[in-house]
Order: C-alpha cells, then structure tokens, then sequence
C-alpha cells in the first residue's frame, strides 16, 4: 500500500482503501480508558480506518461496539507475565498479520507491554502506546516492560499536559514522541437537559456525588469526612457513591463511622452514566492522583457543580470560581468549607453547572478527539510509509 494525501491506496487497483487499525485494551467494562478507547473507536472515519479492537476481557462495552459494526476480538489471559501468555502472544501475531494491521494502538499498560513488542516484531508501520495515568500506579513489576516500549513505540499519546510532562520530567521521554490528544465526551449523551432525581435521590434537595472506581488514588475517604462535617444529619441532604472497586467494603465501614448511612447510597458501575450525572449537583473528585478524568468531564458536561482536587489534568479543566471549585488533595476541611459554601447556595451551583456545560461542549467534544486521533495516526502514517513497508 501506499500513502496518498493522508490515505492509503492499493497497489494492485489504486482504489483508496480504509486503513486497519488495531486498538488494544485490557478490559472493555465501565471504566475512563475503556470509555475513551469505545468513542475513539466509534468516532473515527469509517471511510478513512478500518477499526479492530481487541482485549483480554469483554465486558459491557463488548457488545456495545459489535452493535455499531466494530469487529471485537476477546483473548482470555491474566497476566502476560506469565507462561500462559505465550498463547495470547501468538494469537495476536496471527490476527495483526491476517488483517494487515497498519496501526496499533494500546490503551493501558498491561497491552502496552505485551502489544508494542508483538507489533513492533512484525513491523507494524505505527505502533503508539498510551499514558493515562501517573506511571506510579503502574505495578512495579510492569514499570520496566514500560520504560522500554517508550523506545519501542513511533509516539506515545497522552490525554493531558499533565502526563506530557511527567512522561517528560519524569521518564525522560523525548517531546517529539509525545502526543497530547485530550479525551472527547459524546456531547448527545453527556448534557444538562431533564436533569432529575430518581430512586433513592427522590425528594433530596442537594445530592452530592461521585461516579468513579473504588480505587485508593481516588481518596473517597476525604469526601466522606468532608460531607459528615459539612452536612452530616441533613436528611435533605444525599451522597451518591456510584461505582465498583476494591475499596468498597472499607468505604462502607466509613460511612458507618461516620453516622451517615442515612444520607448515603452506593451503587454499582452502570452504563448509564449520564442519568446519574444529571441527579447529582454537586460532583466531587477528591483523587490524590488523576490524569484528564472522564467521570469529572461527564459531570461538568451534564451541568453539574463540581468539586476537583488540583492534581494532574484537572486544572486543564476547571477554571477556579469560574467553572468550578479546586482544593489541595486530602485538604479535608477546605473540601468541607467548598461543599458547605455550594451547598447552601443553588443559584452558585446552578451557575457553576452552566459555565461547566459550556466549557466541555466547546472545548472536548468527541468530534474534536477523533479529529485529533485522526490527525496523529495520519501524520505518523504518512512519516513511516516513507521509511517502511506494510506488514507481511
């Protein structure tokens, strides 16, 4: 194949064809990588890519993406750090090959590591990895599968500043192999219109929230003191905690603790985001560690007023006072002093909910990632037919 003005065209016909590309995820459930990988997936040119999309587990997003005419392959492994992966490993050599894979692109690090090596070994013209999230949260024993597929890789494609410049400072990455695409947010889903309460919120005058991963980076905890010391014995007051992970169970024993099992709700991840969004008017990430939070874009984008720790990409989001309220992560009493302050104040948090709307819409919609992915992946194309074949 060759490149032709950003496409790619039969050598044997000269017709354009549609690139394949190949995205690769570990787990296709309810979490922000997973969510990113769907709508990078779903919102590219079908005219211009072919798109595959490939994980280790299927889970509610597998489906979803079938049903849009988005071929899905599941390859069922643990870890690949194990004798069990060489299977996974030939597996996905097998599928790059039979569908003449021109880009592969990893989400997270567990494909990151085992994806980059395989594509890079069959001379993949692109190969980009992915950094959503500080590399400390990355398992130890990966670190060093990561340092070097940095090397391996034509880019590495970050979804904020934030993790640009850690890959930077921090990894020693050069610039000219980062590239920033922030997360886009389907804007038909994630908007303020019929804003409501349902279930268990019904009747409440102010619910405060979070949608989020039960995960120990997230800091719930802050929250659950903040609100006991802000609204605690409030019947009118309510706290969502929408999500699955490890920390639940000590989560609850907190809220327990605490004396605000009356006020507060927990529900599982769900796919239908957007519902919750619009129940909730007061969202709050407390996390100690985040890159571009997709659960804080949705809620800013469904008109809520948010709450955001200033950690990694989340200044590039909120402007302080203007479309949200930021704190310093684990600063209980000033998380408390901001809830009790948009608590008390519905006109604030109405305000606060519109600015938000309004920046999301403009600035990160979907149409503009994909627009962007769409650029990187040209570019890196077009730069590596020049230097290298298509796989064979």
């Amino acid at each position: 194949m060759a490149a032709m003005n950003g496409r790619f065209r039969s050598v044997r016909t000269g017709n354009p064809e549609p690139i394949p590309i190949l995205l690769l995820i570990r787990h296709l459930g309810s979490g922000g990588t997973e969510r990113q990988l769907a709508a990078t997936a779903v919102g590219l040119d079908r005219r211009r890519f072919a798109v595959h999309v490939m994980c280790f587990n299927p889970g509610f997003r597998y489906n979803e993406l079938e049903r849009v005419g988005i071929r899905v392959v599941a390859i069922p492994i643990r870890s690949f750090l194990s004798p069990v992966a060489l299977h996974p490993t030939v597996q996905l050599a097998k599928y790059i090959r039979e569908h003449r894979i021109q880009v592969v692109h990893t989400f997270d690090y567990p494909m990151n590591c085992l994806g980059v090596p395989v594509a890079r070994m069959l001379r993949v013209p692109v190969v980009l990895s992915s950094q959503r999230a500080h590399r400390s949260l990355t398992p130890p024993r990966y670190r060093a599968f990561q340092r070097l597929t940095d090397r391996l890789v034509n880019g590495i494609v970050t979804n904020c500043q934030a993790m640009l410049e850690h890959l930077i400072h921090d990894e020693g990455v050069p610039r000219e192999r980062i590239h920033l695409c922030y997360n886009g947010i389907d804007t038909t889903v994630f908007h303020p219109d019929g804003r409501e309460r349902f279930g268990a919120l019904c009747g409440a005058e102010c619910v405060v929230g979070i949608v989020s991963m039960l995960r120990p980076e997230k800091d719930i905890c802050t929250l659950l003191d903040a609100f006991a010391a802000t609204a605690g014995g409030q019947s009118t007051v309510k706290l969502a905690i929408v999500g699955s992970g490890a920390e639940q169970e000590q989560l609850e024993n907190r809220v327990r603790s605490l004396g605000i099992e009356a006020q507060c709700i927990f529900a599982p991840a769900a796919a239908e985001i957007a519902q919750w969004m619009r129940a909730i008017d007061i969202f709050v990430l407390p996390s100690v560690s985040e890159a571009l939070s997709n659960s804080l874009m949705e809620a800013m984008a469904c008109g809520c007023a948010v709450i955001a720790s200033c950690v990694g990409g989340s200044p590039e989001l909120i402007r302080d006072g203007e479309t949200g309220l930021m704190f310093e992560p684990r600063n209980t009493a000033k998380l408390a002093d901001l809830l009790r302050r948009l608590i008390a104040d519905a006109e604030l948090r109405r305000v606060f909910g519109a600015n938000a709307a309004a920046s999301i819409h403009g600035r990160f919609s979907l149409d503009r990632a994909s627009a962007r992915m769409t650029e990187i992946y040209t570019r890196l194309l077009i730069e590596a037919g020049c230097k290298m074949g298509a796989v064979r």
